[in-house]
């Protein structure tokens, strides 16, 4: 049975990106002794754990520019408009959600992680393909910029499943979706 992890960074009061799009913020540069620390080992590790990923086309373009971090691990972007990608790993996607889940993505990979803007999690949330939604907050307040949520229009009751405190001051919130 495969599994749909919604991830997503985040300001404390719930923005992924300033008004502008501009995602530098994301990198804390604050010290909590308690924390885990986020070493390469660590890193590695955790990634090992995901088979594919899906994210919207301006997470995407972001990434690019910021460092790829995803390998040659299957990547679908989901996406209306005309991209194109020198790695052999990436695919554009721009029909129905659920045929991409339930009748590509899980049949091949057992852990899916979706990373894009709010867009792309409205989408996800209100076709219920998301099974966990897993959140890092940093440690700053933006004011104003793109919402994670963004009036999704639907309620959703979650169980609270991990968090984990990183030595960057950063906080990862797990939650598991009801159904």
């Amino acid at each position: 049975m495969s599994r749909v992890t919604l991830h997503m960074v985040s300001s404390l009061d719930g923005f992924i990106a300033k008004r502008d799009g501009d995602v530098q913020w994301m990198h804390s540069k604050d010290t909590y002794l308690k924390g885990k620390v986020l070493s390469n080992d660590f890193i590695e590790e955790f990634l090992k754990s995901i088979d594919c990923y899906v994210m919207g086309s301006k997470t995407y373009e972001d990434t690019l520019k910021l460092g790829w971090p995803y390998g040659e691990k299957p990547v679908f972007v989901i996406t209306n408009r005309h991209l194109k990608s020198e790695r052999n790993n990436i695919e554009f996607y721009s029909g129905d959600l659920q045929t991409l889940i339930k009748d590509k993505l899980s049949i091949k990979h057992q852990n899916i992680w979706v990373a894009g803007g709010s867009k792309l999690t409205k989408s996800f949330i209100k076709a219920d393909l998301v099974d966990e939604i897993v959140m890092t907050i940093v440690p700053i307040i933006l004011g104003d910029g793109v919402l994670f949520f963004d009036y999704v229009n639907t309620e959703k009751h979650l169980h609270l499943k991990d968090v984990t405190s990183f030595s960057d001051g950063m906080v990862e919130i797990t939650y598991e979706i009801k159904k």
